[in-house]
């Protein structure tokens, strides 16, 4: 087996950790792979340990580790060629890009402050050449007591036109959502940048309804894919009543995750008598009580933590026991869902990779302008606590 680089993690390290014991073994690998890669410790042209020698190292099968090294492929940090092995790829430069971050939830939903960083310590990219922005804050406020409900979307368009006077690189941008003229919103802010002649890369979400798709990259998770497996654990945890909640003007990644929450009832041969995706506040609870009369679930499928955050103390208000008498699941996985009342199973996204390979998407687009359109959608896994009411879960 070769030698251990001077300076990169100790092999099968990330296995023994408490923080990663539970994670997939191709998980493991991976973060050894991508913790070496962004510490320095392989550096650009460096040939990483073969397949062979990965799986000694890790106990793993060629297919597991071939399934991390690919994930690394496809973030463009390695090349692989046949008989040659795999390298790590040269940083491309950034010297002389600024990009803008026109991320109008920055700050108020957690996701996306670890996609930025991600960003940040992306190896293709400079720190300081991001400009940091929001449409939540003060950013183009005259008073320090302005209201911090006001115009969000306004905020947003002021924060486009900045971005251009600056003449960014590119920029990247989080639709709005959750806004009664969100749609017009985000379509003034796209034909602004389009007008500019700046790239943009779409985070998380597009800003056109399903099946229209925009002719900008996105970066995001398999939403469908997500909410089937959020679904089936609960379903495998034994519900057979399952309802989803989703807030009102969404954005389309929760359209996505309905599909996939209905998909996994039908293939598991479940036929609700009525409607079983709710759209409305979960902080309501006139709404929650006539979801639990109509609906009578005994799981719930949230569109994301914070739905399920909200709907967990509406529930336990109105003396429901979780998840005794209804379980629940979330989407996201961020930092306070362990910290609930009812800590929340969940699934995970890796933020920060979203951020990575929203760079990398950027360089390459700016690289090779005539690419078609991509949809990049990562995988997600399930983080098992005690809200879906499996057994054995130590909180």
């Amino acid at each position: 087996m070769a030698k251990q680089k001077k300076g990169a993690p100790l092999a099968g390290a990330p296995a023994n950790s408490e923080g990663t014991r539970k994670l997939p073994k191709h998980q493991v690998v991976f973060d050894y792979l991508h913790s070496g890669i962004q510490s320095g410790a392989y550096k650009p042209g460096d040939r990483l340990p073969s397949e062979a020698e990965l799986g000694k190292m890790f106990d793993a099968s060629r297919i597991t580790v071939a399934k991390a090294v690919l994930e690394l492929q496809r973030m463009n940090l390695v090349s692989r060629r046949p008989g040659a092995g795999t390298h790590v790829q040269p940083r491309q430069k950034t010297d002389g890009y600024t990009f803008g971050l026109l991320i109008p939830e920055l700050g108020l939903t957690e996701i996306f402050e670890p996609i930025c960083h991600g960003m940040m310590r992306s190896p293709f990219a400079r720190p300081d050449s991001l400009l940091w922005g929001n449409a939540s804050g003060a950013s183009f406020s005259d008073s320090p007591e302005a209201d911090p409900k006001r115009d969000v979307a306004e905020e947003a368009e002021k924060l486009g036109q900045y971005f251009i006077g600056q003449r960014v690189t590119g920029v990247f941008f989080a639709p709005l959502e959750l806004i009664p003229d969100k749609d017009a919103a985000n379509r003034r802010i796209i034909r602004a940048l389009e007008r500019a002649k700046i790239p943009t890369v779409l985070l998380d979400r597009c800003y056109m309804p399903y099946p229209e798709r925009s002719d900008h990259d996105l970066v995001g998770i398999d939403n469908r894919r997500t909410a089937y497996l959020a679904t089936q654990h609960l379903i495998h945890q034994g519900a057979k009543r399952l309802a989803m909640v989703a807030e009102v003007l969404a954005a389309s990644t929760v359209d996505a995750r309905i599909t996939g929450f209905h998909e996994a009832l039908r293939r598991n041969g479940i036929r609700p008598e009525v409607e079983p995706a709710w759209r409305g506040n979960p902080q309501d609870a006139d709404f929650v009580k006539k979801l639990l009369e109509k609906s009578k679930p005994d799981g719930i499928v949230c569109a994301n933590d914070v739905t399920a955050a909200r709907l967990m103390q509406t529930l336990l208000g109105l003396g429901r026991r979780i998840p005794e008498e209804v379980r629940i699941v979330g989407i996201d996985d961020v930092k306070y869902a362990s910290l609930l009342p009812v800590p929340l199973t969940t699934m995970h996204q890796n933020c920060p990779a979203i951020g990575v390979i929203a760079m990398a998407t950027m360089l390459e687009r700016l690289e090779y302008p005539e690419l078609p359109t991509r949809e990049i959608m990562l995988p997600t896994r399930l983080v098992v606590r005690r809200s879906c009411g499996a057994t054995g879960i130590r909180d």
